[in-house]
């Protein structure tokens, strides 16, 4: 089968890089300077959003469906540099060359991807192929946003239109997954502030699991799957979380009633 990896991001603001941008902060603390930076940002959009340059990528979960079963975790330590975080996410492209799956990576994560990755001096050899090396890659490759590999799962759902575009956590909860459990994006700064970097990779992993769900109802609903083939995945998934320790999966199980269980 061809390797499926779904993957997801959680940022923090670049204080050390808007401090080399606003060098009148450089006494300012990380808190104050993602303040100045967000209070900036309210007068000129309305909202705290920074640019895709200035996030700093704090963890990168992925789910990697291939021959050898379904595995989901984060990627490294969290304390390793962000450069090592995102020569490991473009690593596992280059060993695997697999199908990326993502909900909103075409507007979100793989920019910041690229911003950050290019400022950390890492190498995506694969990633970045667009025929020189494959040519199957001339006619589909992960940079073209009507290629497939690279499926932003929402993004196609929406038809390409933003203004259809719909929140992973309420269509996840509607299909009848968890959905997010305690944590969104918006929380993840303050999280981090207080020192919670394993609940934020908990919270990413459990949202490229959420993904991953959808993409298997996507594959069902385009013929791709079987429901036999379907049941068998969704029970693959589960069996794989019952036997992961971390607290984050006994809750979201207890947030996914088995339905055989049930019945």
């Amino acid at each position: 089968m061809t390797p499926v990896l779904v993957f997801d991001i959680e940022t923090i603001p670049d204080a050390a890089g808007l401090r080399r941008l606003h060098p009148d902060w450089s006494e300012l603390t990380d808190a104050d300077v993602a303040e100045r930076a967000f209070s900036a940002r309210r007068e000129k959009t309305g909202g705290d959003f920074l640019p895709l340059h200035l996030h700093r990528i704090v963890a990168i979960s992925c789910v990697l469906r291939n021959d050898a079963g379904f595995r989901v975790g984060s990627i490294g330590a969290s304390t390793d540099s962000e450069a090592s975080l995102i020569q490991s996410f473009f690593g596992m492209i280059d060993r695997h060359s697999p199908q990326l799956v993502s909900w909103n990576g075409t507007c979100f994560d793989l920019p910041v991807l690229h911003y950050r990755g290019l400022l950390a001096g890492v190498s995506a050899t694969r990633y970045w192929d667009l025929g020189d090396d494959d040519r199957e890659f001339r006619y589909n490759n992960y940079i073209a946003r009507y290629h497939t590999r690279h499926l932003d799962l929402m993004d196609v759902l929406a038809m390409f239109q933003s203004r259809s575009n719909a929140p992973l956590d309420e269509l996840s909860k509607l299909a009848g997954y968890p959905g997010k459990l305690g944590m969104d994006g918006s929380r993840v700064w303050r999280a981090y502030c207080d020192g919670e970097i394993e609940q934020i990779r908990g919270y990413c992993e459990t949202d490229v699991v959420n993904t991953y769900l959808l993409f298997n109802r996507f594959q069902k609903m385009r013929g791709v799957l079987n429901g036999d083939q379907h049941a068998a995945e969704e029970a693959l998934v589960r069996e794989t979380l019952q036997r992961q320790p971390a607290a984050h999966w006994s809750e979201y199980l207890q947030a996914w009633p088995d339905p055989v269980a049930v019945g």
